[in-house]
């Protein structure tokens, strides 16, 4: 008797335990660090409720990508190649991410984004005001 009370009892726990794990939810949040260099890929929007991405034509031919550096210290970088000796343009502001939203200061300017898609590979923000979606890589 005593022996099938303690096999309940395991058995119990381990239902409990494994319940308990099953539905961790994090509510759609992605916990991918954002931390990085992402370099420019694609532009684009939603047309008649599709995703038209094209390469972004902001890249200079010839030229580095542009890219969006989000550091450890909440300081964000926009590089930007430019003109015929792909001249690299800097410039410095802030980033604060809330859950799934990214919001890029530079200077007074500032811009809110969803991020729709954030893995090791991959950074693609849609803007909340216009609706442009930027696709970043690494």
């Amino acid at each position: 008797m005593k022996t099938k009370r303690i096999l309940f009892a395991v058995l119990l726990s381990i239902g409990l335990f494994a319940t308990s794990c099953s539905n961790d939810d994090n509510d759609g949040e992605t916990i991918v660090p954002i931390q990085g260099k992402y370099n420019l890929s694609q532009t684009g929007t939603i047309i008649n409720g599709q995703e038209v991405l094209i390469d972004a034509p902001q890249n200079a031919s010839g030229c580095n990508r542009d890219y969006l550096d989000l550091r450890l210290s909440n300081a964000a970088v926009i590089g930007d190649y430019d003109g015929t000796n792909c001249a690299l343009t800097e410039t410095t502001g802030t980033y604060v991410r809330s859950h799934n939203d990214l919001t890029l200061t530079v200077g007074a300017v500032s811009s809110t984004s969803d991020i729709m898609n954030l893995t090791n590979k991959e950074l693609k923000i849609k803007d909340k005001v216009t609706g442009v979606i930027t696709v970043y890589t690494r």
